[in-house]
């Protein structure tokens, strides 16, 4: 199959592909059952399974981006893609993207990769007989990225999809902030906030922030660099962007991995672009001019827009051959 993506020829615009897709699908559903698996911290993880098809079906992880969750158009329109090609599919939602708040302070960011790997390790002791894969998301990308090059040949998976991931944080911020007016940065402030306030108390137990500083936050790099790089360890924000950004791990994935990403690309830096001297041999690459921000929208008629992604992950999956190595 050709990994080469071509653009709708209505959707050549990097901010139309970015922001339209989302309105293809209004009374898009799945059907899904929650589960909340317990973490070894005190914590909890929100997981949506789609309906299974068999007890030893391949499974597939979907990991959503930045404030995403189940209800976010691309991981509907995923998790039914690969449902319907055999794999069993479930969402992990990180931690306060969920229905309910978390119970500890913290939260997720773009560098945890350790809920993923307890999630890997609890599906692999649960379904010793399926094959694990996994597609992220933006910030979700980032996060498997990191993974698989921290884990390198004990990831677990059989096979990995990364989507329009920003490998370079720090870069990428600036670009989010500037862009389009600045609406995608109003847009993902706007969630964020909404996300942190509603589990207030539980922050400010570690972290002196106060209702109307969250409230009238309007940067995205003060964000990071007031709540995000402190509720999790960090110096600060250009701290968390270099240790969190998953670039300087993309050499050492040594899991069959498609990345997936735009030129054009209206969220993400040009140092975010993947190239060939930054990955591993286990990397194949798909860096198309157009897509924008997980759109990749193609297809001659506007009336029947065509869901790129949700055709070539899982054909890529269901491409690869399951050994023994990844078991």
């Amino acid at each position: 199959m050709d990994y080469s993506f071509k653009s709708a020829w209505w959707m050549r615009n990097r901010h139309v592909q970015t922001i339209l897709p989302r309105f293809f699908r209004p009374f898009h559903k799945v059907p899904v059952c929650f589960e909340e698996l317990n973490t070894p911290d005190g914590d909890f993880l929100e997981l949506a399974w789609a309906p299974q098809k068999k007890a030893k079906a391949p499974i597939a992880i979907v990991l959503h981006g930045l404030e995403g969750n189940i209800n976010s158009f691309y991981a509907k329109g995923m998790l039914n893609a690969l449902n319907s090609n055999g794999f069993n599919t479930v969402l992990m939602h990180f931690r306060n993207c969920s229905r309910a708040p978390n119970r500890l302070a913290r939260a997720y960011h773009s560098g945890e990769t350790s809920d993923l790997a307890y999630l890997v390790q609890t599906l692999k002791q649960r379904y010793v007989d399926s094959p694990l894969y996994a597609v992220g998301f933006s910030l979700g990308g980032n996060v498997l990225a990191k993974y698989l090059g921290e884990r390198q040949d004990n990831s677990g998976l059989s096979g990995a999809a990364v989507i329009s991931a920003p490998y370079h944080l720090s870069s990428s911020c600036q670009v989010i902030r500037q862009s389009c007016h600045g609406l995608y940065q109003k847009y993902l402030l706007d969630r964020m906030k909404k996300s942190f306030s509603r589990k207030l108390p539980t922050i400010q137990s570690v972290l002196p922030i106060d209702k109307n500083t969250l409230s009238n936050l309007n940067d995205l790099w003060q964000f990071d660099n007031l709540i995000t790089a402190p509720l999790h360890g960090f110096k600060g924000a250009e701290d968390y962007y270099q240790k969190a950004s998953a670039q300087s791990y993309l050499k050492t994935i040594q899991t069959p991995t498609l990345l997936i990403h735009a030129k054009d690309d209206p969220m993400l830096s040009k140092e975010a672009i993947p190239n060939q001297n930054q990955v591993s041999d286990s990397v194949k690459l798909a860096v198309s001019e157009q897509g924008g921000h997980v759109g990749f929208i193609g297809g001659s008629n506007p009336l029947k827009p065509q869901f790129w992604l949700e055709q070539i992950v899982p054909h890529y999956f269901s491409s690869l051959k399951v050994t023994d190595k990844s078991r």
